[in-house]
């Protein structure tokens, strides 16, 4: 069953990224010339989910919510829940349980932005052929930092672990998952951690466990970003700038991928671009059609 439904996680502290974040949702600081919850929004739309849950703090929520407002705009339909404090990753599905219905869903951090071409193919291809869960790696230099997965012979997931202080592998479990509709059951089990939180690594070794746990390599010709960093922030913004400066197009428009993935029809995508403050965002979508 292709997934429908997707959360984002917009919560924590970003303490990292103090003190950006002392007056604003690290999902809101920008990534050059848009917010970076606009990243992970696209790629969710890419996957071609039309529902989509936005999980922050009490402090937060409400900007967000007059971000995206109910979702209309994009021929989707958004809902809002706080997180009172974190509490691990996988609470995100306790606390959407009700969003999900027992349906497969997908979770996606709200500081991670993915591009590539083909991105749209490979995370289509995953959700239509979901069984159990999914993650995505990729490969990076520092993969202490991140959750890491290594695999068998056969290129299937064999092991996961959190952070490990001698990595077995480089490849990184980045922030984008999918999941069957027991995720909710399975994240209420879990046991809490020594930082007092559910983690998402133990979830995945359930799904592992079940022999249920599939995984799909962004290799050579896509990019990661978990911008949780300033200097990662400032990365994610260059790579950017370039792209948009050098092609002529803007990377994660979420009014373009509405429109390009059949969301809404061109007349309600005009009718929403001319109600927007003119500015170069606004003719560039102007004139998207005859690109």
């Amino acid at each position: 069953m292709k997934i429908a439904k997707g959360i984002i996680l917009a919560g924590g502290t970003g303490s990292r990224l103090y003190p950006l974040t002392i007056a604003s949702n690290k999902q809101l600081l920008p990534i050059y010339d848009k917010p970076a919850v606009y990243y992970p929004l696209t790629t969710l739309m890419l996957a071609g989910i039309k529902e989509v849950l936005i999980i922050s703090t009490p402090k937060d929520i409400t900007a967000l919510e007059s971000l995206f407002g109910d979702g209309t705009a994009f021929g989707m339909t958004f809902s809002y829940k706080v997180q009172a404090e974190p509490r691990g990753l996988p609470e995100a599905f306790i606390l959407g349980e009700e969003f999900i219905e027992q349906k497969p869903v997908a979770m996606i951090l709200g500081d991670n932005f993915f591009h590539g071409h083909g991105l749209a193919q490979v995370i289509g291809e995953a959700s239509d052929n979901l069984n159990g869960a999914h993650i995505f790696a990729y490969p990076v230099d520092d993969p202490s930092r991140y959750g890491v997965v290594t695999f068998d012979k056969n290129q299937k997931v064999a092991s996961l672990e959190e952070k490990p202080a001698k990595p077995r592998s480089n490849y990184a479990v980045t922030g984008l998952y999918f999941f069957d509709g027991h995720v909710s059951e399975y994240a209420k089990q879990l046991k809490f951690s020594q930082r007092g939180e559910t983690e998402i690594t133990d979830l995945l070794k359930y799904y592992l466990s079940l022999k249920k746990l599939d995984v799909s390599v962004l290799g050579r010709g896509y990019v990661w970003f978990d911008v949780g960093t300033s200097k990662s922030l400032l990365d994610a913004s260059n790579y950017v700038e370039v792209i948009q400066s050098r092609q002529g197009t803007i990377i994660a428009s979420p009014e373009e991928v509405a429109w390009r993935m059949g969301f809404i029809e061109k007349e309600d995508f005009l009718s929403h671009v001319y109600s927007l403050p003119k500015s170069q965002y606004q003719q560039y979508l102007l004139r998207i059609d005859s690109l």
